[in-house]
């Protein structure tokens, strides 16, 4: 919620009640159901069906609320929320996009298994998008001879567009929220590189011997052409979007311009022209070629772009109604945080800040059980350190349950699906995933892997 010098007129979350999160559910089971049981529908008019849900979010507080009200959340919703979201993934598409890695990689398990290695380590250096953009397309090229591969997207999914950016506010979007709310750079590197590192190895056992029984049965073609990178006028440009990043987190104008009530400060409206001036850059400097043979083409962005731009818009309601803590609907969401003795319980902490994340998108999710947690960063990163741990490994990793929980899950997708690869409706993706990472969050749960993580 916004808050600001000339207390413009806000959503009173502790007087609203479910039936405001219905454009949200409705949102949500479009976006299962609607590839599944109407698919030529749904590709043809999705940014239809979505606005039609926030619409009726807007609405639906515009009648509660007041017209002032509904604006209000709504503005800050878009400017303050979703477009830095969108520059930044517009920014981080472009220019790895323009990225092209050549040459012949045969669909191997050891070529396969080298590649999701490579992208989680990279995914905390350069962002999940970053990673996810500049190695999905030789990892199709590679793959898409082989009658079994999308199990190969799914594990990339969960490992370079979530698992790996859990080490730098640079990899996911709710640790650059903590970094912006005080938490050191450096403290998840520091606390959670074993937590990371034994899911991540886990996952990458688990792949290799599914992609290994699997490719018994499948075509895969040598390799005949050696393997070469181009464009690499974008390394640079990665560099200089992630520089901006950690720009805005550091220099503080104290410059403040305010939209219908809603505060932009100056360094993160800096940080977003010069993404999207590199981003520009990026086209013009880039040889047109390379982007076509990565297949690159606006699609998956503008997908992602109106969908989130729903999701961020039907959601108002939902987090007023989760902001108002004891005094709203979720009430017993707080509690369900809270031991009897009045600390925080580290195991709820994590699977609620995960669940909600994989439906609620991350970066929010994080930052509301943040607040429920205390808002002190300095609190956070010392006595409550299991919290602040649980908080962000919930966040992170359980983005990956759900093509919605983390921006780049659902880009992947639409990619794979453009170059022909069948990947699975949102609940077959979500079953998969499932299967595949709930034993490995109850590992974590009940096996204690080190002192700043007690979750039992």
């Amino acid at each position: 919620m916004p808050q600001h010098a000339h207390a413009a007129p806000v959503l009173d979350g502790a007087t609203m009640n479910w039936p405001f999160a219905m454009p949200f559910v409705g949102l949500l089971l479009s976006i299962a159901i609607g590839p599944l049981l109407f698919p030529n529908l749904w590709h043809r008019h999705y940014g239809k069906i979505a606005t039609a849900w926030s619409l009726l979010a807007l609405v639906s507080m515009a009648w509660f609320g007041g017209i002032a009200a509904a604006g209000t959340t709504f503005v800050h919703a878009m400017l303050a929320e979703y477009l830095s979201f969108m520059v930044l993934l517009f920014g981080l598409y472009t220019v790895a996009g323009g990225i092209l890695v050549s040459g012949d990689i045969s669909g191997t398990p050891r070529n396969n298994l080298a590649i999701l290695a490579l992208g989680t380590a990279m995914a905390s250096i350069v962002g999940t998008t970053g990673a996810s953009m500049i190695l999905i397309q030789p990892l199709i090229r590679a793959n898409i001879s082989r009658r079994h591969s999308t199990h190969v997207i799914i594990f990339f999914i969960i490992l370079v567009g979530n698992v790996g950016g859990a080490l730098s506010p640079l990899g996911d979007p709710p640790l650059l929220v903590g970094f912006l709310h005080g938490v050191d750079f450096l403290w998840t590197a520091r606390n959670l590189w074993m937590q990371t590192s034994l899911v991540a190895a886990l996952l990458l056992v688990m792949f290799f011997a599914v992609d290994w029984w699997l490719s018994r049965a499948d075509p895969i073609s040598p390799s005949t052409h050696p393997i070469r990178v181009q464009g690499l006028i974008n390394a640079p440009l990665l560099a200089a979007i992630i520089g901006s990043i950690l720009l805005s987190a550091t220099w503080n104008p104290g410059i403040v311009v305010d939209v219908f009530g809603t505060e932009l400060k100056l360094q993160n409206l800096v940080r977003d022209a010069l993404i999207v001036v590199i981003a520009l850059l990026s086209l013009l400097l880039t040889p047109d070629e390379h982007r076509e043979a990565n297949g690159f083409s606006w699609e998956p962005i503008r997908e992602v772009a109106k969908l989130f731009a729903a999701i961020f818009t039907a959601i108002i309601p939902v987090v007023a109604m989760l902001a108002a803590g004891r005094n709203g609907s979720f009430a017993w969401l707080l509690s369900a945080v809270t031991a009897r003795d009045g600390s925080p319980h580290e195991v709820a902490y994590f699977w609620y800040t995960g669940l909600l994340s994989a439906f609620l998108d991350n970066a929010p999710t994080y930052l509301l059980f943040f607040e429920l947690a205390g808002g002190d960063a300095r609190e956070l990163m010392g006595p409550l350190s299991g919290t602040l741990a649980a908080i962000s490994m919930g966040a992170v990793y359980m983005g990956a349950l759900t093509y919605i929980g983390n921006a780049p899950n659902l880009m992947v997708a639409a990619i794979a699906n453009q170059r022909g690869i069948q990947m699975p409706s949102f609940f077959g993706y979500m079953m998969w995933a499932s299967a595949i990472l709930v034993p490995l969050f109850l590992l974590l749960t009940f096996l204690p892997v080190a002192p700043v993580l007690r979750l039992h």
